[in-house]
């Protein structure tokens, strides 16, 4: 059963401040809710948490669905920073409202993208998912940075991310652009690539801004 937006936003904060700050019970008051709010009669009736007459604290039924709607909301913030580019106070409230559409087929497509992140944009630790865990043993990412890939790949360029428009400008002039298809031929000291019948070589910093799709 999918929880209301408003219960979801409860777990996210009651497993922050308790898995995180180490606190045992959060006011209902912090929680910006009251003992017979909706949320809280949602969360209690499926026993995700315990509320007292002024405070609240997660059961052990809810550690699972809180740790996700935390997982959801902290990919969301590196999806708008990282995809999407938006500085931060667009992004946190972008993601608020793209958290609660993620379900998990989406989420974990979400995070193969972005490459399983450990931290969101804050350096706060992203919960990892089963998709995590798989990609350790089997799975590579979707979309790599051209820093991270090996000699031989080939691929699609996906996105090119810098804040820098005259970086920007520069790769765009030598031809690398979404969709065209490259194929790394080098990687130390330089990143070269072939694109078309062209060799292309670029530093680390610039190498790291451009973001393919291997096997594309």
């Amino acid at each position: 059963m999918r929880l209301s937006n408003k219960a979801e936003e409860i777990l996210e904060y009651l497993w922050i401040m308790i898995r995180e700050m180490g606190e045992e019970r959060v006011s209902l008051k912090e929680l910006k809710t009251d003992r017979d709010a909706p949320e809280i009669q949602e969360l209690m009736s499926l026993n995700y948490i315990d509320v007292s007459p002024d405070s609240a604290t997660l059961r052990e039924e809810g550690m699972g669905e809180a740790e996700s709607a935390v997982r959801r909301h902290r990919l969301a913030e590196r999806l708008m920073v990282d995809v999407f580019d938006l500085d931060r106070g667009l992004m946190e409230e972008n993601a608020c409202l793209f958290e609660h559409l993620l379900r998990r087929e989406v989420e974990e497509s979400i995070c193969t993208l972005l490459g399983h992140p450990g931290v969101c944009p804050h350096n706060r630790p992203i919960p990892a998912g089963r998709c995590c865990r798989d990609s350790v043993k089997t799975a590579r990412n979707i979309v790599s940075s051209l820093a991270d890939v090996k000699r031989g790949v080939k691929g699609r360029v996906a996105y090119l991310h810098t804040r820098d428009n005259k970086k920007l400008q520069k790769l765009m002039t030598m031809g690398i652009l979404p969709g065209v298809t490259i194929e790394v031929m080098q990687t130390f000291p330089s990143y070269v690539f072939r694109l078309g019948h062209t060799q292309i070589a670029v530093d680390k910093e610039m190498a790291t801004d451009i973001f393919m799709m291997p096997g594309r």
